[in-house]
């Protein structure tokens, strides 16, 4: 069996594993559109907010959820499957067969991917029809902001993995981190609405600089050169860090 096959197979089945997790599925894939749904669903946020640019709450919203899925599955669901993964002792079994770690590693990767772009089209196909929220008028610059962000945020969820002794210990992590990242991003406060200088602070951050190029591309826009110089570099120092440090055993 070929490696490309290998690794489909892998995908198909952390895909299906995840989908027997009805918890962890809901939040990743559903809470975010619900978010919107909840928030769209108040008059004065469907309204144009003169401190928001013009722009409406909910179809700010919109991009911040799309943040909020690639933060749960890069913060949270990852690290915790694979460090439980090598504290189970999967990783090391799987050394001696042809679906090497590193091929699971890759199906984790691009399953989390699949879930994250599924989630997104939820949320923006939702905004869409039930808010009339504008779909991304940059599409290109969408996408690659997705992916830029998605990258650097799984780099940091592989470096946690890494560390963790456990999948609880991963969870964990991810969690002490998924909060401060959050609200950088505004799911709380609208960024537009902090002082000038926590916007700077947040414009570093993961997932500040990748709501930043969200809402770039969203308002037709290509990423700033900030937000993806920031997410690039999380991506090196983080994805070196993982590559690294990560042990299989």
């Amino acid at each position: 069996m070929s490696s490309k096959l290998i690794v489909v197979k892998l995908t198909v089945t952390e895909l299906k594993l995840l989908a027997r997790e009805p918890v962890q599925a809901f939040f990743t894939v559903l809470f975010p559109t619900i978010l919107v749904v909840i928030l769209g669903s108040i008059p004065a946020f469907r309204k144009a907010a003169p401190e928001l640019g013009g722009n409406t709450y909910v179809s700010l919203y919109v991009g911040i959820a799309v943040a909020l899925t690639l933060a749960m599955l890069g913060f949270q669901v990852t690290p915790m499957v694979l460090a439980t993964y090598r504290e189970r002792g999967i990783l090391k079994r799987l050394a001696t067969t042809p679906a090497r770690p590193e091929m699971l590693l890759a199906a984790q990767l691009t399953a989390a991917l699949i879930t994250a772009v599924l989630a997104a089209a939820l949320v923006i196909g939702v905004g869409r029809i039930a808010f009339d929220v504008a779909l991304p008028r940059q599409f290109a610059g969408f996408v690659l902001a997705f992916l830029l962000t998605a990258l650097g945020v799984f780099a940091i969820g592989l470096f946690i993995a890494a560390l963790a002794p456990t999948g609880k210990a991963g969870n964990s992590i991810g969690t002490l981190l998924f909060f401060p990242s959050m609200f950088f991003a505004g799911l709380w406060t609208p960024r537009e609405i902090f002082p000038h200088a926590l916007q700077r602070v947040g414009d570093f951050t993961p997932l500040g600089a990748g709501e930043r190029a969200l809402h770039d591309a969203m308002t037709g826009h290509w990423p700033s050169l900030l937000s993806a110089t920031v997410l690039v570099g999380y991506l090196a120092v983080f994805g070196l860090g993982a590559a690294r440090l990560f042990r299989w055993s």
